[in-house]
C-alpha cells in the first residue's frame, strides 16, 4: 500500500511514522511533510501546499497513491476531501459539510442543541458592545471563543470579567483573528477535567479509539495562552467505562443520526 499524508505538523509526522512500521505500507509521502518526516525510513516529502488541492490529486496520481490521509483542519473545512471524491481517488476525512462542525464553533452549537447533545450554555455575538454586555452580566469565569478555525489559540478561558472583556475586543473589534474572530461564542465556563474522545464514522455507526487528553496552554500549572497543544497522553484515566458509555449514549450517537 502506497499513502500520501497531507500536512506538515507533529500530527503528520506521527501519522507518517506510524503507517511506515507497517508491514503492509511500501511508502508513505508527505505533502509537504517538515525535517522530522524527511528522516523516517519509508516517507518521502514533497513540496506541494496543503490548499493545492489540484496539486495534491496529480500526485495522488502520479505516486500510485492507495489512501490519502488529511492532517490539518483548514483543507478539511475548505473540501478537500470532496475535491477527492470527484476525482475518484480515495482520501480519508471529513467532507465539507461534516467539517463545518469543527469549523464553525456556533454552527457546532447549534447542532448540540438541535440535536440534544449536552454542551455549555452560550451566546453568539458579532457586535462587541453587545459581547461586553452579555459577558458583564454573567460574570467570570467565562470562555471566549473566536469562531473560525484559529490553529488552535482562539479560546480564552477567562478568569475576570475584564480579560475576557478584552479577549472579545480583540476578536471582534481588532481583528485578532482575522475572518475566524468575527463571530464570536461566550460561553458559560465549566469545571472538571477535559478529555478528547476520537471516533471513526462512516455515516451510520461509529467505532470509537483510545481517550485522550491534550494540554493546550503554554505555561507549566495551565498558565498562560492556549496554544495548538503542549503536549498529550492516551487514554485519559478520567474516562472510565461508565463515562465512555456516556459518552457513546449522549454524544456520539445523537451525533451519527444528526449528521445522517
Amino acid at each position: 500500500m502506497r499513502l500520501l499524508v497531507v500536512g506538515s505538523g507533529g500530527r503528520e509526522h506521527a501519522l507518517a511514522w506510524t503507517f511506515a512500521r507497517s508491514p503492509a505500507v511500501d511508502a508513505v509521502f508527505v505533502a509537504p511533510g517538515n525535517p522530522g518526516t524527511a528522516a523516517e525510513d519509508k516517507v518521502t516529502n514533497v513540496d506541494v501546499d496543503v490548499g493545492d488541492f489540484d496539486a495534491l490529486a496529480g500526485l495522488a496520481r502520479a505516486r500510485a497513491i492507495d489512501l490519502t490521509v488529511v492532517g490539518p483542519e483548514v483543507p478539511l473545512v475548505d473540501g478537500i476531501r470532496d475535491h477527492f471524491d470527484a476525482c475518484g481517488l480515495a482520501c480519508f476525512g471529513p467532507s465539507k459539510a461534516a467539517s463545518r462542525l469543527e469549523g464553525s464553533k456556533s454552527f457546532a452549537k447549534e447542532f448540540m442543541a438541535r440535536h440534544g447533545i449536552p454542551t455549555a450554555r452560550c451566546e453568539v455575538f458579532t457586535d462587541f458592545v453587545a459581547a461586553e454586555y452579555y459577558i458583564r452580566d454573567r460574570g467570570a469565569p467565562i470562555v471566549v471563543k473566536a469562531d473560525g478555525l484559529a490553529a488552535g489559540k482562539g479560546v480564552v478561558v477567562a478568569r475576570t470579567v475584564d480579560e475576557a472583556v478584552e479577549s472579545a475586543r480583540g476578536m471582534l473589534a481588532e481583528g485578532d483573528f482575522g475572518a475566524a474572530g468575527r463571530r464570536v461564542v461566550v460561553e458559560d465556563f465549566l469545571e472538571g477535567e477535559e478529555a478528547s474522545f476520537t471516533c471513526i464514522l462512516d455515516g451510520e455507526t461509529a467505532l470509537p479509539f483510545a481517550s485522550s487528553q491534550d494540554h493546550k496552554p503554554r505555561d507549566d500549572g495551565d498558565k498562560g495562552p492556549n496554544t495548538g497543544g503542549m503536549g498529550a497522553y492516551s487514554p485519559a484515566p478520567v474516562v472510565t467505562p461508565a463515562v465512555h458509555d456516556r459518552i457513546m449514549a449522549e454524544i456520539v450517537e445523537p451525533l451519527v443520526r444528526g449528521a445522517a
